[in-house]
């Protein structure tokens, strides 16, 4: 399977943050899930990847083309959704259509116009009057109608309500089952990276804390909740975080298989993606 995405020892040196040696890829017809907490890095790697800054190291490659030598091309290939929708306040969705169609070679008009038909977009209503959900589907429309083969999503989920996120999502899966396809997705949702990421990568403090297929990571970490004694038995190379309360302790695990093994007696729960950037994030390893 071929990638859509390569990011190779990424840097970004801003004197008070640095974006250090981050590296992930993405393979086509799968959804990366980009999370961290805020200043982590997250939007500093995607703009480096559209070219809006430029990097002081490192190599992004989509579709096999470089994004600086051929950013042309490259970006021809990129749909952008960002957490601000950028329209005009004054323009119908028609009217944003018509002039996107002169900006974009492989602009679908019909593609458009279907997309704007189920999002329930169709109506003489302004920008200015969306919702922001209402928005956020405008963009998405957009978004697909210019035929990106990969398609960057920063924090655009944010705000919205569990039912328009869901529909989002599904369009998401459903762009995807095209191989030749892809997405990265910003998002501090977790729960809606447990539904639809192939991938995850967790930036912390510049850094990749955390790379992988988002199955694999949430079926190998665990959280164990015991008391201080049974946690000061447990081996700390298992630990990757742990926090101390008055009434007990919370612990990620690194595999929770080998724990369960070596301390039958505690209870060991999957992780979620929440776990797994709190505890990393924040956790406490003794």
């Amino acid at each position: 399977m071929k990638n859509a995405l390569e990011v190779s020892h990424l840097t970004k040196d801003y004197g008070s943050f640095k974006l250090d040696d981050v590296s992930f890829t993405i393979p086509g017809g799968t959804i990366m899930g980009l999370i961290g907490e805020n200043g982590a890095g997250k939007s500093t790697t995607i703009k480096c990847i559209l070219n809006l800054i430029r990097r002081d190291g490192g190599a992004i490659t989509v579709f096999g083309r470089d994004n600086l030598r051929e950013e042309r091309a490259v970006k021809e290939e990129i749909g952008v959704v960002l957490d601000e929708v950028l329209f005009h306040d004054m323009l119908r969705p028609r009217q944003v259509g018509k002039i996107l169609s002169g900006l974009y070679p492989s602009w679908d008009g019909a593609l458009f116009e279907h997309y704007l038909k189920q999002f329930g977009l169709t109506g003489k209503q302004v920008v200015r009057e969306f919702s922001r959900g209402m928005k956020m589907k405008l963009s998405i429309a957009a978004a697909f109608a210019a035929r990106p083969r990969l398609l960057i999503l920063d924090e655009a989920t944010s705000g919205l309500d569990p039912v328009v996120r869901d529909e989002i999502l599904d369009e998401l899966l459903a762009f995807i089952r095209d191989e030749d396809h892809a997405v990265l997705i910003s998002s501090h949702i977790t729960s809606d990276l447990e539904k639809a990421a192939d991938y995850i990568t967790y930036l912390h403090k510049g850094k990749v804390a955390v790379w992988g297929a988002k199955d694999e990571l949430l079926d190998t970490y665990g959280k164990v909740v015991c008391g201080r004694g049974d946690l000061e038995k447990v081996d700390r190379k298992l630990l990757v975080g742990s926090r101390v309360g008055q009434f007990g302790c919370e612990a990620l695990v690194k595999d929770r298989r080998a724990l369960a093994k070596a301390h039958p007696h505690l209870a060991v729960e999957p992780a979620t993606l929440e776990d797994i950037m709190v505890f990393t994030g924040k956790g406490d390893a003794q």
